[in-house]
């Protein structure tokens, strides 16, 4: 499995509506193929968060840095700055 890792900051005043906006999206983020889990996690207070999307593989992931860049686009106005996803290799993924 392949993790992309990407620190990004909103406009504190534009959390709401990237909020609904990234809950429409759900079914775009997780219909790219190899997807296995997606994490959106925010401070409300200062707008700053990380998104972490874990793929069956490096290949897929990168497949799908494209859409994940034009899905990032969206939110053009939502964000303080186009933020840079990262890459790694799953080390562990524990669920209870």
């Amino acid at each position: 499995m392949f993790a992309r890792i990407t620190h990004y900051k909103m406009k504190p005043e534009m959390l709401d509506d990237a909020k609904a906006k990234v809950a429409e999206l759900e079914s775009k983020i997780m219909g790219m193929p190899g997807i296995v889990q997606f994490i959106n996690a925010v401070d409300d207070d200062t707008g700053a968060g990380y998104v972490v999307s874990i793929s069956e593989s490096r290949a897929l992931a990168e497949a799908n840095a494209e859409t994940a860049k034009a899905i990032w686009g969206m939110f053009s106005d939502h964000l303080v700055e186009m933020p840079t996803p990262e890459g790694f290799e799953v080390a562990a993924n524990w669920k209870s």
